[in-house]
């Protein structure tokens, strides 16, 4: 794989962590006065409206309801659903950083699929900074002395079905339009999460909540959208890494918007976290620029033999 190749993957998973992470700030602002399975769905309806921006003009808004591989269409349907809602209920029970730690479990979780599932090689760079991460969240979380409730809970589920999610993008290959793998992101949560509010959903009342509901919904599918082209740009277990940009916009919200102060030992486990991503990260950027430098040299060299008379 080209070194500008994976880059370009990468900066796109950056792109779509950065919309996430303040689609989510939006969904803590909506705490006590939505329903999180209603805000959920209305994250799906409002997705709706970037279709005609991904749009190919080789592509028709049928391919939303006719996926070319039906079994992961329904796979990251069903893995946005379950994302979303965990996440939206996650972030209005806990603080941002804390949700986040939890959340960022996900890359040891696509870690583990893309070897067994994708048949991936993983380095043992990348296994070490997985597990430091998850040292990471056990500083954050020191079970056994304190309590864990049912938002810790959700954030673990958002990270084990985000995880799936970017093994399904990865399953169903290059050739299957966009609007196909788009539509499973929308779908899912209009079809779990509508029919899970029902018994609390009332409608939104305010400017103010219209607002933070569309914020919330078209930055999601923004970064769903950026998340889908990074994942046919680059191996899925380094899509994942970007993963830990969101804590700075997390602890910024944190402190600036929602004032909770981080405590000593909340801020060392996020450190700890942030740290074990750069770390691979960091690793395979000198990889892949060895790599590049190795190919240079070898076009050189296959240059050098070439008889005289076939050089260009």
């Amino acid at each position: 794989m080209k070194l500008t190749f994976l880059t370009s993957g990468m900066m796109l998973a950056f792109a779509a962590y950065s919309s996430f992470s303040i689609s989510d700030a939006y969904s803590k602002l909506l705490a006590g006065q939505l329903d999180p399975f209603e805000v959920a769905f209305s994250g799906g309806v409002f997705g709706f409206l970037i279709i005609p921006f991904i749009r190919l003009p080789s592509e028709s808004y049928l391919d939303i309801f006719s996926p070319r591989h039906p079994g992961m269409w329904l796979v990251r349907a069903v893995a946005t659903f379950a994302a979303t809602a965990a996440s939206v209920e996650a972030f209005m029970l806990l603080p941002m950083p804390e949700a986040l730690s939890l959340m960022f479990l996900m890359p040891l979780f696509v870690t583990i699929l893309s070897v067994t599932l994708l048949r991936e090689k993983v380095s043992g760079w990348a296994w070490l900074s997985v597990v430091l991460g998850f040292v990471g969240v056990l500083i954050v979380l020191r079970p056994g002395m304190r309590a864990l409730h049912l938002g810790h809970l959700c954030a673990l589920i958002a990270a084990v079905a985000n995880a799936v999610g970017v093994i399904a993008y990865r399953l169903a290959g290059n050739n299957t339009p966009r609007l196909s793998l788009f539509g499973s992101s929308l779908f899912g949560p209009l079809v779990g999460d509508g029919a899970l509010m029902f018994a609390h959903a009332h409608w939104p009342h305010g400017a103010r909540v219209w607002m933070f509901l569309f914020g919330y919904g078209f930055l999601a599918a923004l970064g769903q959208l950026f998340m889908m082209m990074a994942t046919a740009r680059a191996p899925a277990n380094r899509v994942a890494l970007p993963q830990y940009s969101q804590m700075l916009w997390a602890v910024a919200f944190s402190y600036f918007l929602f004032h909770q102060p981080l405590d000593g030992w909340t801020f060392a486990g996020i450190t700890v976290v942030t740290l074990s991503g750069m770390l691979n990260w960091v690793r395979q950027r000198i990889h892949y620029e060895h790599l590049a430098l190795e190919e240079r040299r070898a076009a050189r060299l296959h240059l050098s033999v070439l008889p005289a008379g076939r050089e260009r």
